[in-house]
């Protein structure tokens, strides 16, 4: 641990509970894009979201970290210079082992990844005070959507480490989503966020809603980024100029690197670039086009495409009910890649928005969000879970294999109880045991066990008993498995957390009181019973046509309530309530109904005075969508 990390952290600690204390009020909070190549911050200030720059008035501070020989620290810009001067004293790229074991040893001192991501994070503290004359108390900072627990804990440590008080850890394609939804304006959208930085592509399917952004499905490649563009145009100049790599130097290769990369720069704003490079007192040269390119990185472009086939997949979308492109990282610059993606996706309105700032800019909404601004609604940013969990099942066709019965899938909006029944496998049975599996293979030991429960039954024929199997999960790593014998009444529950990650016990008590109000079912939730009372009470006063429709579309939104999805949920009810509405204000008042076309058409389009454009849009895609399922259970 360093010292001098914690000696301040130790004096925060003391001054923060002070303060709250003499009932005084900490100070402003920041949001923070804690990247791996770069890092960002951001306040909201006069209704918008503002970057913070450095000392040196630049808005990005490089994620590289170096320790001089006397102990001194250095962060950003001048460590990024000492790469080349002091290697072994420096280091970038921490960000990905963020949560794992790794160690670093620089300047015969040893360092953790969050340890180096404090002193980052630590550097944009003093530059955001300098900046705004006044002390930072708190910050929002962003990670990629797939961090486990692990990870986002060692990323709350490090703020912690650097004086901050973390209560929040946003999704970077929901801070990226939150800021360009405040930008355009779109109340309800799906939006697909293409962050292709460095080092890494990640691809996010993110829906906002009302005033909830919930990420649909995440992909990514952790292998594929501007990097290997620099790579390949480096390649092409040793082709082109019939030169071998291998006969030169690192440092020739180092400097033929840097120019690909200059080169691809160039190409960003122009069609062709040349590039120049001395090697061995000798000149050589190339020329590329884009179009060059682009023939050259067809593999690259294919590795590109399969992420977003992937979360549009997971997602149940298809590329046309993207309502927009959202570009994050600086690679996104690339024109090349613009013009895959309107190829791919079939579209031609892909904006770039300063994508090296969105996640920042995105993290900074929200901590005026946290800050209660008057000038800026609420909002929810949910989680979700990177991997599945399942229960063992029972396989009639090979018993030595168990199956998964998956609760809860990958994808999956945190936090999230689901639940299912298991009956008895064989006559006579004593007992029912549940392991309980993370992964996603099809056979319980091709995935990895994570514990296991065992419960009594009372003896009888096979299938009879009955065992309700519920599970819950949060983003803090705590999965709660509870099992009730429903003939017997016998409940049993069990515990899952990470040991890893070190919670007081008045911090896990707190975190499984909000975990069990999770298991009350959606059904039973006080505004969806009253949805479903008020539809009832009209079934009594209707007739006819108009009570069909009301039965209709209360099984439609009793649909969404077996889905358990929150976002699901959210949508069916305001869509019943807006039917409920023109039962009460339309059909009753005038006491008849058409019962055609005609007449529905009407209340469609009164629809329209209550609901802006954007809310129709969504509407017809929600009358769409209950056209669909209404046809398949008509038929089945």
């Amino acid at each position: 641990m360093c010292t001098f990390l914690k000696g301040d952290y130790e004096r925060y600690k003391v001054k923060k509970e002070k303060q709250l204390a003499d009932g005084g009020h900490m100070g402003r909070i920041i949001g923070i894009d804690l990247g791996t190549t770069n890092s960002a911050a951001a306040v909201w200030e006069n209704g918008e979201s503002h970057l913070i720059p450095n000392a040196f008035g630049d808005y990005l501070t490089p994620s590289v970290v170096s320790i001089g020989k006397d102990g001194t620290v250095y962060v950003g810009k001048i460590a990024k210079e000492r790469l080349v001067t002091h290697p072994e004293d420096t280091v970038s790229v921490f960000k990905r082992f963020m949560g794992t074991e790794k160690i670093y040893s620089l300047a015969g001192k040893k360092y953790r990844p969050e340890e180096l991501s404090a002193l980052v994070l630590k550097r944009l503290k003093e530059d955001a005070e300098h900046y705004l004359g006044e002390e930072i108390t708190e910050a929002v900072i962003s990670v990629p959507a797939y961090f486990n627990d692990l990870a986002r804990n060692a990323t709350k440590n490090a703020g912690e480490l650097a004086g901050f008080h973390v209560e929040r850890i946003i999704n970077e394609p929901s801070a990226a989503s939150l800021y360009y939804q405040c930008r355009s304006q779109m109340e309800d959208a799906v939006m697909l966020v293409f962050d292709f930085g460095g080092g890494t592509l990640d691809v996010s399917l993110v829906e906002c809603f009302d005033n909830i952004v919930e990420i649909l499905a995440v992909s990514g490649d952790n292998h594929l980024g501007g990097s290997d563009f620099d790579r390949l145009i480096a390649d092409m100049f040793w082709k082109s100029c019939g030169l071998s790599e291998n006969r030169f130097s690192a440092e020739d290769a180092a400097i033929v690197l840097e120019r690909a990369e200059n080169c691809k720069f160039e190409l960003t704003g122009q069609e062709t670039a040349q590039m120049c490079v001395t090697l061995a007192g000798r000149e050589y040269r190339m020329e590329v086009s884009r179009k060059e390119l682009i023939l050259q990185a067809e593999p690259l472009f294919e590795r590109m495409a399969q992420p977003i086939r992937r979360v549009l997949s997971d997602g149940q979308k298809s590329a046309r009910e993207v309502d927009a492109v959202v570009l994050v990282g600086g690679s996104c610059k690339m024109p090349v890649v613009q013009k895959y993606l309107n190829y791919l996706l079939q579209r031609t309105d892909i904006a770039v928005v300063s994508p090296d700032y969105m996640i920042a800019l995105g993290a900074g909404v929200y901590a005026g969000i946290k800050e209660r601004n008057a000038d800026i609604r609420d909002m929810l940013l949910t989680d979700i879970c990177p991997f599945s969990l399942s229960v063992s099942q029972y396989n009639e066709a090979d018993p030595n294999r168990d199956l998964c019965d998956v609760l809860i899938e990958r994808n999956m909006a945190l936090p999230v109880s689901r639940e299912t029944i298991m009956t008895t496998a064989h006559d006579r049975q004593t007992k029912m045991r549940f392991k309980v599996y993370q992964g996603e293979a099809m056979y319980a030991e091709d995935n990895l066990l994570l514990g296991s429960i065992t419960v009594p039954v009372p003896v009888g024929p096979e299938g009879k008993e009955k065992v309700r199997v519920r599970y819950t999960y949060d983003i803090n790593g705590i999965l709660v498995v509870d099992v009730h014998v429903v003939s017997t009444g016998q409940e049993k529950q069990l515990v899952i957390r990470n040991d890893k990650i070190k919670l007081s016990e008045k911090e896990l008590k707190k975190r499984l009181e909000q975990l069990n109000k999770l298991k009350i079912h959606p059904r039973d939730l006080e505004e969806n019973r009253l949805v479903l009372a008020r539809a009832e009470k009209l079934h009594r006063e209707t007739t006819g046509y108009i009570r069909e429709q009301i039965d209709s579309r209360v099984q439609y939104f009793n649909y969404y309530l077996g889905r358990q999805d929150v976002l699901s949920i959210n949508k069916g009810r305001k869509q019943l309530n807006l039917f409920l509405d023109y039962v009460e204000e339309q059909c009753l008042q005038e006491a008849a109904f058409e019962g055609t076309a005609d007449g529905f058409s009407r209340w469609y389009e009164s629809s329209k005075q209550a609901v802006d454009a954007q809310d129709q849009v969504d509407y017809r895609k929600e009358e769409q969508e209950y056209e669909l399922w209404r046809g398949g259970h008509l038929t089945s």
